[in-house]
């Protein structure tokens, strides 16, 4: 779409009955923080259509209204904002990849746009689009029975229940194929419950979810389970006194004799590519949204530099200030491009793996070089929650591991250049 892109997505606001607008300064891509546009050094821009243009806007009005404004708050209480689930789901940001079901049939380049958006916000909100989108959702979607598909993601997909994504263990995080949840069956038939047992580590949404994908070791190698979080014998705890992702829950998940139906079993997925291709789904997010969270610290950096005065003249009249905000929005510019053109690969059918894990480990490593330096920027004053980004730095520090970790990629890069795995 061209021209009706804007009015595409006014239509669907006003459909949905959404309580905001998208304003005219989101559309031009005005901050919020004060009167500086949002800077595009080397107009990115002019590589997006209207219609991606109109439906960034929507995303970072939605933010700009419902999370810029509570953030501080809710970070420094350790509070994830579960009444942002629903608006979330009515704009169609949950599982927005996906076709059919309830979902939006978004682009991955939309898809990475609102990912953009939402960590410019907080890292918490995005990673609650990811787990509930990319993780259980496309579980689901790629590896459940049509059954299961009818059952779930409608619900997913309007935030009406929560999911979480059980993969990672206490002593099985890189190594997801040393995990040692077991599911056995209750039985010889093929109709024989699974019974399950083990845990389960850092979490997201587990305890205020209605459902998990639950990745077990069988007799038959490792297999996911949909299991709802009422069933006897699960526990989530949240872990508590954080200092990264406050605004989120991480928790701790125990599987005490899980009883579940032979039905509950991820018909499609078998071995370590079923999680994997879901973890896939959520690296490719990370990396646009790492560059939210960069380019909103920018952007409070540079504003705040261009109104506070040092011996007599602006900070941003200083050649030290201008060095670190210069190699700050190069470094924006150049991992917002890097985004879009996997985006691109993606929506072509063409995106591998490995281009995934350069995406992620650049972007990601960059991202929280950029926080840092912006909180250079604001002095004494960027250490508190006035101030977005240390805030994001410090969730940076998670994201950077989440999802694998820098050496992870790094060792995928190398099996992709050498033809030799390294991982042990």
């Amino acid at each position: 779409m061209t021209r009706n892109g804007s009015n595409r997505v006014a239509q669907t606001v006003q459909a949905l009955r959404i309580p905001w607008k998208v304003s005219a300064a989101a559309t031009k891509g005005q901050n919020h923080m004060g009167d500086s546009t949002i800077l595009d050094l080397i107009d990115i821009d002019s590589l997006l259509s209207a219609d991606e243009l109109a439906y960034r806007a929507m995303v970072r009005d939605f933010v700009d209204t419902r999370v810029k404004p509570n953030i501080a708050g809710w970070y420094d209480t350790a509070t994830f904002p579960v009444e942002l689930v629903p608006e979330l789901g009515r704009l169609g940001l949950l599982g927005s990849h996906l076709q059919g079901y309830g979902c939006a049939g978004r682009s991955a380049v939309d898809y990475g746009l609102a990912a953009l958006e939402l960590e410019a916000g907080d890292s918490g909100i995005r990673t609650f689009a990811s787990v509930q989108g990319s993780l259980v959702m496309s579980a689901i979607h790629k590896h459940g029975s049509e059954a299961q598909k009818l059952e779930w993601l409608p619900r997913l997909a309007t935030g009406e229940i929560i999911g979480c994504f059980g993969l990672t263990e206490p002593t099985a995080g890189s190594d997801p194929g040393a995990m040692t949840t077991y599911a056995r069956r209750d039985g010889a038939g093929p109709d024989a419950d699974w019974i399950i047992d083990g845990a389960k580590r850092w979490i997201g949404l587990a305890s205020v979810a209605q459902l998990a994908v639950i990745w077990a070791m069988t007799d038959d190698g490792i297999r996911g389970f949909l299991v709802p979080t009422a069933t006897p014998g699960f526990t989530a705890t949240p872990i508590a006194q954080k200092l990264s992702m406050r605004a989120s829950i991480q928790c701790d998940i125990h599987l005490d004799g899980v009883r579940v139906p032979a039905e509950a079993m991820l018909p499609e997925a078998r071995g370590l590519r079923g999680p994997f291709e879901c973890l896939n789904e959520a690296r490719y997010g990370i990396i646009w949204g790492s560059m939210g969270a960069a380019r909103d610290s920018f952007q409070a950096a540079l504003d705040y530099s261009k109104k506070r005065l040092q011996f007599g003249k602006p900070l941003a009249g200083y050649q030290l200030t201008q060095q670190k905000l210069a190699n700050m929005a190069v470094d924006i510019s150049t991992g917002m491009l890097l985004a879009l053109h996997l985006g691109r690969l993606k929506d072509a059918g063409r995106l591998q793996p490995h281009q995934i894990s350069v995406g992620k480990l650049n972007n990601c490593r960059e991202a929280i070089l950029i926080c840092r330096e912006a909180r250079t920027i604001l002095g004494g004053n960027g250490v508190t929650l006035d101030y977005s980004p240390m805030r994001h730095a410090s969730n940076l520090e998670a994201v950077r591991t989440y999802e694998g970790t820098d050496e992870v990629h790094t060792l995928i890069l190398g099996r992709e250049i050498t033809g030799i795995a390294a991982f042990s």
